[in-house]
């Protein structure tokens, strides 16, 4: 269902890329070419800076309405898709399979990004996260790679299902099964999880149907964005990174103003450790939805991306206020 005559056709936003941004390659240290757009914020009344990191298997397209969201509100946005996926190449065995030799990869990768932002884009500086994105960004801000001035995590990847298994459980399994193969070989068929079809995708990610759509719209208009399932590697990867940030004192010592966004029913992500993260953060607010909403909370039904949105904003305007 959608919640509107509105949303029920797709907007303009969501299916073109804005006029004033700019798509670019951008060199990582080691050479790696980085995808990222930036859309220039208003030359007067200019609010700050947010720089967005999707999740795994996305592409910055798939975000365009929260970007043009926040760039009315005067921001100045930046969006990249990760080392390995999405238009910043692969680091698999075929262009579908999405993989990584280690978390700490993509942690230095976004440290480097997060440098070379800050020293071209007016402040405030916000970090802004969704799921595995959420995860590689709080773990740069732990690991004192990366310092904005305000956090905003959506759904972040702190813990993977079966939810009720301890993540260092799933770890030793995951290692086992990472030594029987090639660990670049697909961890399932399809997209997000093993017993998924594209409808039951959807019901995991949103219930706005016309935005779930936006996606294929955009894997169509740009076929070399499209991804599919994860590698045995980039599963026990993720789970050793999950890991890194469950270790005592590691969330602790993170200071900086921290909102985290997640839904009590998430099909993706741990609630549980969302929860327990966010209770070990010394700054951190979280506000949680239930039944009615799925894991992408910026692509959900209007009533609560506006709730979303709206929690942002205000967070936002009490942490990272506008200077000047």
């Amino acid at each position: 269902m959608t919640s509107s005559l509105e949303s029920l056709l797709p907007s303009p936003v969501r299916r073109a890329i804005p006029l004033e941004a700019v798509e670019s390659r951008w060199a990582l240290p080691d050479g790696h070419l980085l995808r990222r757009i930036d859309w220039p914020a208003p030359a007067v009344g200019g609010r700050g800076s947010i720089l967005f990191m999707p999740g795994r298997g996305d592409a910055y397209e798939k975000w365009l309405e929260s970007l043009a969201a926040w760039h009315r509100e005067g921001w100045q946005v930046t969006a990249a898709d990760w080392r390995g996926q999405a238009g910043s190449g692969r680091l698999g065995r075929d262009a579908s399979t999405g993989h990584v030799s280690d978390f700490a990869v993509w942690v230095e990768d976004y440290a480097a990004l997060f440098a070379d932002w800050v020293r071209s884009t007016p402040g405030p500086h916000v970090a802004v996260g969704h799921s595995m994105g959420g995860h590689i960004v709080l773990r740069a801000v732990a690991e004192g790679m990366a310092r904005p001035d305000a956090l905003v995590l959506s759904a972040p990847m702190l813990g993977i299902h079966p939810t009720w298994i301890p993540a260092r459980v799933l770890h030793r399994v995951a290692r086992a099964i990472v030594r029987l193969g090639d660990p670049r070989r697909p961890a399932w068929k399809g997209g997000e999880r093993p017993e998924t079809t594209p409808r039951a995708r959807s019901l995991l990610l949103t219930h706005d149907e016309s935005r779930y759509d936006d996606e294929q719209w955009w894997r169509r208009a740009r076929p070399t964005i499209a991804m599919g399932p994860a590698s045995w590697g980039w599963v026990e990867r993720a789970l050793a990174s999950i890991r890194v940030l469950e270790r005592r004192g590691v969330l602790e010592r993170v200071d900086v103003p921290t909102l985290m966004l997640a839904t009590r029913v998430d099909g993706l992500v741990s609630w549980p450790a969302i929860r327990r993260a966010a209770a070990r953060l010394a700054r951190c607010e979280l506000v949680a939805f239930g039944s009615e909403c799925r894991h992408e909370i910026l692509r959900e039904v209007d009533p609560v991306r506006e709730q979303a949105l709206c929690a942002i904003k205000d967070f936002l305007n009490r942490h990272a206020p506008a200077r000047g």
